[in-house]
């Protein structure tokens, strides 16, 4: 189907990384989350779809552990409990800017198709991700 929503859950990528949380065991899923996160920070050249939407949605599932972040879809999120991922929490901040940063093929088609919801929730989630002061 590939894009249904400008949410970070609603694309094939995002279920497909939900399913692998779902299918690993208890012990591989912060490995998961991280792996996704850190194969958009490391990308310099082009950054395409597929790795920006898992990225976003690794993201998503950091924030919503974080204060005042939203829980994980409940219909297309991972059904299985994650770990405590709030130590990604920089790590996901990162990757989402690099989302948001040229050249990004996601960035690109969301602009082109009057993406400004999507923007907004990229946003959000970046905002939730900032370090709180103590």
């Amino acid at each position: 189907m590939g894009t249904w929503d400008v949410g970070p859950f609603g694309n094939d990528r995002a279920a497909d990384l939900c399913c692998d949380l779902d299918e690993a065991t208890a012990d591989e899923r912060e490995g998961i989350v991280r792996g996704a996160l850190t194969r958009v920070i490391d990308t310099v050249d082009y950054l395409e779809v597929p790795e920006s939407e898992a990225a976003a949605a690794a993201a998503a599932l950091v924030a919503a552990q974080c204060p005042g972040g939203e829980p994980a879809d409940p219909v297309y999120g991972p059904d299985e409990p994650l770990p405590d991922l709030t130590g990604l929490r920089d790590l996901a901040r990162q990757a989402l800017d690099r989302v948001m940063t040229e050249p990004s093929e996601l960035m690109e088609l969301w602009a082109e198709s009057g993406g400004a919801p999507w923007h907004t929730n990229v946003r959000q989630l970046q905002n939730v991700l900032l370090p709180r002061p103590p």
